[in-house]
């Protein structure tokens, strides 16, 4: 079992910034992946970004340039830093992880308004 704790989530001007964290605990040593997917009301859920446990990054077209994903090893915790945040970036974020099985974080909410 893994569990993911996130913070950061919050209101921001567009063209601002946010930065997300994913703390992860339980069995984590088996962790392949972690990584964000966002969910904005009536869309379905999609992938913004992914980091392996070797570094390897992936991220979708629509954050590319803008949001930067990293993890910290000792900390057990991945970020996504995102800067020029657009208003179409309003969403919950939800963290992942995947061993195998995918677990999910609680989800947070950011929210990119004028």
């Amino acid at each position: 079992q893994v569990q993911l704790v996130e913070f950061g989530g919050g209101l921001v001007q567009p063209g601002g910034s946010l930065r997300l964290s994913c703390a992860a605990s339980g069995s984590i040593f088996s962790i392949a992946a972690m990584g964000w997917y966002r969910q904005a009301p009536g869309k379905q859920r999609e992938l913004v970004a992914q980091i392996t446990s070797r570094g390897g990054t992936m991220y979708a077209d629509f954050v590319k340039g803008r949001f930067t994903i990293s993890r910290n090893n000792v900390k057990n915790t991945v970020y996504l830093q995102m800067n020029s945040l657009k208003f179409e970036d309003t969403a919950v974020y939800y963290c992942y992880a995947e061993n195998g099985l995918r677990y999910w974080g609680q989800g947070t909410q950011v929210t990119v308004s004028s």
